[in-house]
């Protein structure tokens, strides 16, 4: 049984569409999966209550099926940083409420947890903790998210050295292609991945093309072809 925090470079770098793919991917194979998004803001307001699209996607393909408030329990309409959503709703969310709910779930019979984060790795939980800390205190290796576009290397490395240094395992990353300018020269484009390589000392678990011909909903399915799960620990 495989559990891993999933975390990018930055926000709308793909970590909803590889999250998602990697359990469409391990679905394909017949293994049992689970998607947590803890913390979402950016909701809508539907019939059943705040819904968040990311988390959304992560229930469609979360099997055996969980009720919504399991993947998201906490849910904020604004679609500002989690922290600041959920000072607006009066709410105090803190890294022991987000480990009292995940950890149990933890230790269901999935054969892959995939936990996603919101925003950049030091996005704020609120003023004194980061949500980062949720993958240290449960011990849970992270998979980084690069958004591939012009900065991307430094982004990446800087987060990198952010995972390292909070003494958090990087088990891999995966680069989604942003800007179809930045992979135009495809030569160009292979030395950038190459450098991402070398510079992240981590195994590459696939790159991701441009998708928008493909449907919103169906793109995490479409990225299988293009991830590899990682190994388990």
């Amino acid at each position: 049984m495989t559990r891993y925090f999933v975390t990018g470079t930055d926000t709308d770098a793909g970590k909803t569409l590889v999250t998602a793919g990697m359990l469409a991917l391990a679905r394909s194979r017949g293994l049992t999966t689970l998607g947590l998004k803890p913390i979402a803001s950016g909701c809508r307001r539907t019939e059943t209550g705040l819904r968040n699209d990311d988390a959304l996607a992560l229930l469609a393909r979360s099997v055996p099926p969980v009720a919504y408030d399991q993947v998201n329990p906490f849910a904020f309409e604004p679609a500002i940083a989690p922290h600041l959503a959920a000072c607006q709703a009066g709410v105090d969310v803190d890294l022991a409420q987000l480990c009292e709910h995940v950890a149990p779930l933890l230790d269901e019979p999935r054969d892959l947890i995939l936990i996603e984060g919101a925003g950049g790795w030091r996005v704020p939980l609120n003023d004194s903790e980061d949500l980062s800390g949720l993958a240290l205190r449960l011990r849970l290796p992270v998979i980084l998210v690069v958004g591939l576009k012009l900065g991307c290397l430094s982004h990446a490395r800087l987060t990198a050295e952010a995972i390292r240094a909070d003494g958090v395992r990087l088990a891999g990353w995966v680069g989604n292609l942003l800007d179809a300018d930045f992979a135009r020269d495809a030569s160009l484009y292979a030395d950038n991945l190459a450098t991402l390589q070398r510079t992240l000392a981590a195994p590459c678990l696939g790159v991701v093309p441009r998708l928008r011909r493909v449907a919103a909903a169906r793109r995490p399915d479409a990225t299988v072809a293009h991830l590899v799960l990682p190994e388990g620990d």
